[in-house]
């Protein structure tokens, strides 16, 4: 019953041009990889450093490799109970808890959503695609690309000035396409009611992070024509209840949450508190999606395009076709 971590590392994986958001540029991602072994099983987990919390994979991969020690006599199922207490939220965790629930499905022969518990087996979603920052003209560029490459809904990225005329020349560039916005925490000094109306007018259907995380009672009172959603103001479950007021629904993501472990604890609470789920990622290869994905079969948005952002995605990826994100066939 006893486990074992195989390595613990970091791997470089390039982006597609450059990824562009309000906090800067980049045209790599570094991802850590936890593999743990049992019982003649081999369990794999990614994480991807959450940036803005001062996260780096060095530091994750250390993490993980401190904590491996405390974990080497006990069982995956085990050892996965324990890291929520041994750990904080973050990627290290991320990777290290569904490396644990990979090892767990595979030593019981079952497949992950068996293991976690759904009725049935996960199909394809439509996903978001990431429409990155740059003028207008070359947002509009990008959405129609995404568009003659089959993606139906685009995410785009914003900042808080010209937001109106890089949202509507997205819509230029695809206008068949529906439109989710990403503010980043931008709007803190918008009239948001304003914003969030003229952003519907021209066809967006939510509005991802408007205000900077701690300000979120500036939502209070803001009844706007499409639905906010928190994306840096909800890590994990028990964010929900400070913040379940202020916003229509939260954006799970695996590396926030710290694993799958807690991020099905937090569909639970929004489930519970009333909110509709989003199931995003970070720029990552398909190993982070995968469990992603599971969870993702209970979300009303799905944002996993991370491996489509990159240059080239491992082997057994998942496959991107006419906007749906699904397990790659034969």
């Amino acid at each position: 019953m006893a486990i074992q971590l195989k390595s613990a590392r970091v791997e470089r994986w390039p982006v597609a041009g450059q990824f562009v958001i309000s906090r800067g540029a980049t045209d790599h991602v570094d991802v850590v990889v936890a593999e743990i072994e049992g019982e003649g099983a081999l369990g794999r987990g990614e994480g991807t450093p959450v940036y803005y919390l001062g996260e780096d994979a060095a530091g994750c991969r250390d993490q993980i490799l401190h904590t491996a020690a405390h974990i080497a006599a006990m069982g995956a199922a085990e050892a996965r109970a324990a890291i929520q207490e041994l750990m904080p939220p973050g990627a290290a965790r991320n990777a290290l808890d569904c490396a644990l629930w990979d090892l767990e499905a595979k030593q019981r022969g079952l497949r992950l959503w068996q293991l976690v518990g759904c009725d049935g087996a996960p199909t394809a979603r439509v996903t978001a695609f990431t429409i990155s920052l740059g003028t207008p003209g070359a947002m509009a560029e990008q959405a129609a690309t995404a568009a003659a490459d089959g993606y139906r809904l685009l995410k785009i990225k914003l900042t808080g000035t010209d937001d109106r005329l890089r949202v509507s020349a997205v819509r230029k560039g695809a206008p068949e396409a529906r439109l989710i916005v990403d503010a980043n925490e931008s709007w803190g000094q918008v009239d948001l009611l304003t914003e969030a109306e003229a952003l519907a007018d021209l066809g967006v259907e939510m509005i991802e992070q408007p205000v900077p995380v701690g300000t979120d009672a500036l939502l209070d009172g803001v009844y706007a024509p499409v639905p906010f959603v928190a994306d840096e103001s909800c890590h994990t479950a028990a964010d929900v209840a400070r913040i379940g007021a202020f916003y229509d629904g939260v954006n799970i993501k695996l590396d926030k949450a710290g694993g799958l472990t807690e991020a099905l604890r937090l569909a639970d609470a929004a489930d519970a508190a009333g909110l509709a789920i989003m199931v995003g990622c970070m720029l990552s290869t398909s190993l982070a999606i995968a469990p992603a994905f599971v969870l993702a079969q209970r979300a009303r948005w799905v944002d996993l395009d991370g491996p489509a952002l990159l240059a080239r995605d491992r082997e057994e990826g998942f496959e991107f076709r006419e906007g749906m994100v699904g397990p790659r066939v034969g």
